[in-house]
C-alpha cells in the first residue's frame, strides 16, 4: 500500500470544497484542487502547516501508512 493521501476524506469530514480551504490556507483553489486528487510527490512543510492548521489536524491526519504485505513462503 504505501502512504494514504487523506485530504479528500478530511475535506468531505468537513464539509469544505476548494474555495473554503482554499480561503483557510491562504492557497488558491486550483491548488486545493490538485492536492486533494493527487497526492504530493514532495510536500513542503509549509503546505503541511497550513493544511493542519485549517483541517485542525494532525500531519497523521493527512498521511496514513500502511505496510504493503509480505509475500508468504
Amino acid at each position: 500500500m504505501g502512504i494514504e493521501w487523506r485530504l479528500a476524506q478530511l475535506m468531505a469530514q468537513q464539509g469544505l470544497n476548494y474555495k473554503t480551504l482554499g480561503a483557510a490556507t491562504a492557497m488558491h483553489p486550483n491548488t486545493i484542487s490538485k492536492l486533494k486528487h493527487n497526492p504530493p510527490a514532495r510536500l513542503e512543510m509549509d503546505t503541511l502547516i497550513r493544511l493542519c492548521q485549517a483541517l485542525n489536524c494532525q500531519p497523521g491526519d493527512l498521511l496514513v501508512y500502511t505496510p504493503e504485505e509480505q509475500p508468504q513462503g
